[in-house]
């Protein structure tokens, strides 16, 4: 089963939106079609960014759906500790992104951060790792593929 990231975009997108293609990359996980890593900096990252008020008040969730969020994402993924070794990204929290899923063992990182996806030099790098640089709909197609 692969391993994959999904940057915080991807896990926002999906809790604000439960009918959009990152919400199906979301219910594709909870299906067990593929493993997921974090670390404390992604969850962390999340968390500040569905805490905005501007969000909350736009999709309007609580706090506690947020919580349940967290709670299954550190129960049912596999969670690493980045230590912040890695410096390939004009953007360092993007650098523990790509060093959680280095640490994971991660086939994929699944993002809609073009700092990320139109980097043909960090693609290059992280494809050396193994590792391959996604969009949302490329990673669904592969499920499809896999299937």
């Amino acid at each position: 089963m692969p391993v994959v990231l999904l940057d915080t975009n991807i896990w926002v997108s999906a809790f604000i939106s439960p009918h959009g293609f990152p919400a199906r990359l979301v219910d594709a996980w909870i299906s067990s079609e593929f493993d997921v890593v974090v670390s404390a900096p992604l969850l962390e990252e999340i968390a500040d960014v569905l805490a905005r008020p501007r969000l909350q008040n736009k999709y309007r969730y609580t706090a506690k759906e947020i919580e349940q969020l967290l709670r299954l994402l550190y129960r049912r993924a596999m969670y690493v500790v980045p230590e912040g070794n890695l410096h390939l990204c004009r953007d360092p929290d993007d650098d523990l992104v790509l060093e959680t899923a280095i640490l994971g063992g991660a086939q994929y990182v699944v993002s809609r951060d073009d700092d990320l996806k139109g980097d043909s030099e960090l693609i290059a790098q992280m494809r050396a790792r193994g590792i391959e640089i996604l969009s949302v709909q490329h990673f669904l197609d592969r499920l499809q593929e896999s299937t």
